[in-house]
Parts: structure tokens; sequence; C-alpha cells
């Protein structure tokens, strides 16, 4: 027997019903009143299984319940028909039947309050020539978008060992560098509330490990220019694709934003003359304001931050970093780090405040010994930023600077900024002819991206 009101307006008739308790002539009337409607589907709000026939039976047995035969004539006029489903309005996120939906397939991602951005479970930040926390869109964003962030250092076997040439890879020098500014990172890090993962191992493998086991729905990444470093974003979006884990690109090694030239980059001036004229007066993009606290490791997986390689874990001879007589060489007061980094900036801009500006034959130089900044190492790895580089020395500047204008007579800070241009130019040409699995019609452009004089 199933109860079902509609919404038509309240009926007024009376129903005499006779007490099942009395079946003598005596009978008791009651009059119904008017009351509000109710539609109440069982078939509908509960699945039908819940409910078995013998239970059906046994709830409206007529040991329980009689009906009188006065009105049995009324009750088999009524319907007993499921009223017609309403659809469901499409801005509705509720189902007319939760019961009888399955899962979710993937957890909803909960809202940030703040910019009702939707966050992700957890995020791969993972670094590569970006070893630092200032002025890092790629860290920042990932921790404003995620409610866990792995921050991830890969220790490449492709970048180290013997080249078809014969030569090192990477040298003991550099990896000395790389090792103290990796290291330098994970202090930084820890220091507010996160830390770094740090594995020996192909990116495309380590990366697809650690995505199942913290359950990370996402890879943050910024992008490179080399065709090998290319190649490795290849490989890695291809197989991070297999277990749904979404790639995103960042950039964030030049002055200028790749964005914000004026042409596309296919379309990109072969010679620095056309390329300076083009960006003159382009805006450089304000730098990106570093968080006091970072979004802890996620808790799934109990991944542990790892140790960070030494020399001869990376199959590199420690002593080929000594002079033959034992000692350490010129290049090994050189400390990677973007503590350094940014120690090294602030000292150079006090001493190009303090000094003189050029003459116009440019024999009065102020970079110090050897006529250098020696910033080009920090650039080159990331642990400065090009923009913070930038803002720090405009600070100091005794008038504007720019960077795609230069005159005769600029003092030292303007030169600086005509040599970030530079740096960018070659960033810029070797992305244009070395993207993965494009073949340009064109002689390769062999430059150092991290020149800087």
């Amino acid at each position: 027997m199933e109860m079902e009101m509609n919404d038509k307006q309240p009926s007024e008739k009376t129903l005499e019903i006779q007490s099942p308790e009395n079946d003598t002539n005596s009978s008791s009337t009651t009059t119904i009143l008017p009351t509000a409607s109710l539609t109440l589907s069982l078939s509908s709000a509960i699945p039908s299984h819940f409910f078995t026939p013998t239970k059906i039976t046994q709830l409206f047995s007529p040991k329980t319940v009689k009906i009188p035969s006065q009105i049995t004539s009324s009750i088999s006029n009524l319907s007993i028909s499921s009223p017609p489903t309403k659809p469901i309005s499409k801005k509705s996120s509720f189902s007319a039947s939760p019961l009888q939906n399955p899962l979710f397939l993937n957890p909803r991602r909960p809202r940030d309050p703040e910019n009702g951005v939707v966050a992700r479970r957890a995020t791969i930040v993972w670094f590569r020539n970006d070893l630092r926390v200032h002025d890092n869109e790629c860290l920042t964003t990932a921790n404003n978008e995620s409610t866990s962030v792995l921050p991830l250092y890969c220790f490449d076997p492709k970048d180290f060992g013997k080249s078809t040439s014969g030569f090192d890879k990477t040298g003991p020098y550099r990896a000395s560098f790389l090792i103290e500014s990796v290291s330098d990172l994970r202090k930084s890090l820890q220091a507010k509330g996160s830390d770094l993962v740090v594995r020996i191992g192909k990116p495309e493998t380590v990366i697809v490990e650690l995505a199942k086991a913290v359950g990370a729905d996402a890879l943050y990444v910024h992008r490179e220019v080399s065709n090998e470093e290319a190649k490795a974003e290849a490989r890695v979006e291809s197989a991070v694709k297999d277990v749904g884990v979404e790639v995103k690109y960042f950039w964030g090694s030049t002055l200028y934003h790749l964005d914000d030239l004026p042409f596309q980059l296919e379309g990109m001036p072969t010679n620095y003359g056309g390329f300076r004229d083009n960006v003159q007066g382009l805006k450089v993009r304000d730098t990106i304001s570093g968080l006091d606290q970072f979004k802890g490791l996620p808790s799934r997986g109990d991944v542990e931050p790892g140790d960070i390689p030494s020399l001869a874990s990376l199959g590199i001879n420690p002593n080929a970093a000594l002079s033959q007589d034992g000692k350490p060489t010129a290049n090994a007061s050189l400390k990677g780090g973007e503590t350094e980094a940014l120690q090294r900036l602030q000292k150079f801009a006090a001493e190009c405040k303090a000094q003189p500006p050029k003459s116009k034959d440019g024999t009065n130089s102020i970079y110090g010994a050897n006529f250098s900044c020696k910033i080009s190492p920090w650039l080159a790895m990331g642990c400065l930023s090009p923009r913070h580089m930038f803002d720090e020395i405009k600070k100091t500047a005794s008038r504007t600077i720019s960077a795609s204008n230069r005159k005769d007579g600029d003092d030292g800070m303007n030169w600086l900024m005509f040599e970030l241009l530079w740096r960018d130019f070659f960033r810029f040409i070797t992305a244009k002819y070395s993207a993965a699995n494009k073949q340009v019609d064109a002689a390769p452009v062999t430059a150092c991206t991290g020149a800087l004089a």
C-alpha cells in the first residue's frame, strides 16, 4: 500500500470510517480537516532492494489493519502509481536520489575560501634550474592552490657521466655548486615548514612513484630551454599522464616573461639588435612575494626526504676539484645556494653605489676583482631571479635605468641591465631552436644560457 498525497487543493469532504474494534451497528464518524499535502515516494527516495516482500506483507497485514467495506470502493479508485519524476535543475549540485548514485570517482577538491580557487589534494613541485624560494611562481602557486606540497629535486643520471665526446657532462666544480645549492634550498624550505625530497634516478620514474605514493594530482615545474631538458619534460609529461597527474608549466628564468614578448617565439629575431628593438620599452613583471610559511609534505605515503648525494655517489672523483698541490682551486670559493646569491647581490649593489660611474671609454670599471660581478653561476642555477636582481639594482640607482636601452656614459648598473638583456636573448633563441620533437630548418644556435659579464 502506498501513501500518496499531491499538491492539489485539500479536500473538505468527510469520510465515515468504521472502527475496527466494533463490528456492531454502532459506528463512529471522523471528520478529516483540511491539511497541507506532502508527497512521499518510497520508490524514488529509497532503493527498492531495501525492502522485501515479506516485510511489506507483515507490515500491512489484515491482522493489523481492517479496512471497512464502506470505503473499499473509494480506495479502489485511488491511484497507486508513482508520481512522475520532476526534472532536476542544472543549477542544483544535488541529485534527486543521492543513494542511487555511485560514489564520485575522483574526490571533490575543496575550495580556497579566500579566492574560490579549487584546491588540489597534493602537488609535486619539480625543482630544476630554479633552486630558490624568492620570486618562484611555481612554488608559490603550488602552495596557494594545494592542500599539501611535495618539493622534489631529482639528480638525473643522464646529467652526469661522460658525453659521447668523452668529456664530463657535469664537472666537479659545477657538481659541487649544485650540491651546495640543493642543500641550501632544503634548509630554506625547512625553515618555512616544508622540506625537500631528494632522489637519484630518472625523473619520469621517480615522479610517477612519488605521485602514486602520496596521491598527487598535479606536477608544477618551470620550463627549460635546452634540447635535453625539453626532451626530459616530454618524457615526464607522458609518464605522469598515465597515472592521471596534470602537468602545469611556468616560466621564470629570464628578465622578461615569455608571454610578454611582442612576438611569437617561432618568429623571434635571430640577431640581438632585432630582439632589443622589439622589446624596447617592455615592462618587467613585478617579482612574486615569497610566502612566510609553506604547506607541509603530504601525510599519505610516509615519504622520506632522502639524503643529498656526494660527488662520489654521482660518479665524480672528489679529488678532481683540487689543484695539483692538493689545495682548493679558485672556483672552490664560489659557494652555491640562494643564501650566498642574495648576499653577493647586496654586496655588489653597495659597491656599485659607492663607486663613480664609468667613463665613456670604459676605462674606469666598478666591478671589483677581475672586473666582473661574478653572479652568473647563481643566475644559471636559478639561485637568483633576474627580476629580483633587476629590482635590487634599481633601488640603489641614482636615476631610472632600463634593461633595453643603453647609451654611452651610463653607469655600471645600467650596463648590468644591458647584460641581463643579452642573457634573455640567448635563452629565448635557445628555446626557439631546441623544443622537443620539433625540426627547424636552420642551424642550431649554441649559447651559454648563464652567460653574464
